[in-house]
């Protein structure tokens, strides 16, 4: 028996309705995590007809899903927070490098990245006192190409090689 999905996870009346009797109602869902799939299967169980239950088969097939949208739902979360790791790397990466962005009015500017924060959802660059979103980076830089100085010591070494 299948049950129809038109209204299941944003009709007010099934917040109402619950599979735990918790006494709150909850807020219409936007996308179909695993408390809902598990609660349409519950109210499936539920609702089958006596005479004619659920194919085996089909409850194999729906707890199979169930578990796959599971095992998605943990590679959603990872791949989030890879990005998010990847992100404070490179915004970190750039500290002391010349960094080029636009501001406000839309003039470009550069400076050396003098710090980062990363207190907000994208990390935050400080440029000659402003702060640059990591993603209104537009050029990054080396600030020099000086050297260190050889001594006479590092020049014979360097010719003996």
């Amino acid at each position: 028996m299948d049950i129809p999905m038109t209204g299941a996870a944003t009709a007010p009346a099934a917040a109402s309705t619950s599979v735990h009797a918790t006494g709150t109602t909850s807020t219409a869902k936007k996308e179909m995590d695993q408390e809902v799939f598990l609660a349409l299967l519950v109210a499936q169980l539920r609702n089958q007809d006596p005479s004619s239950p659920m194919d085996t088969t089909e409850m194999m097939a729906q707890s199979t899903q169930l578990a796959s949208m599971e095992q998605l739902s943990a590679m959603a979360e990872t791949s989030r927070e890879s990005f998010s790791l990847q992100m404070r790397i490179a915004a970190g990466g750039m500290v002391g490098q010349q960094i080029g962005y636009a501001d406000a009015d839309g003039t470009a500017r550069t400076g050396v990245a003098e710090s980062v924060s990363f207190a907000g959802p994208v990390p935050m660059i400080t440029v000659n006192g402003t702060q640059v979103p990591l993603d209104g980076v537009t050029l990054v830089r080396s600030t020099s190409t000086s050297t260190t100085p050889t001594t006479s010591a590092d020049a014979s070494a360097g010719s003996a090689a």
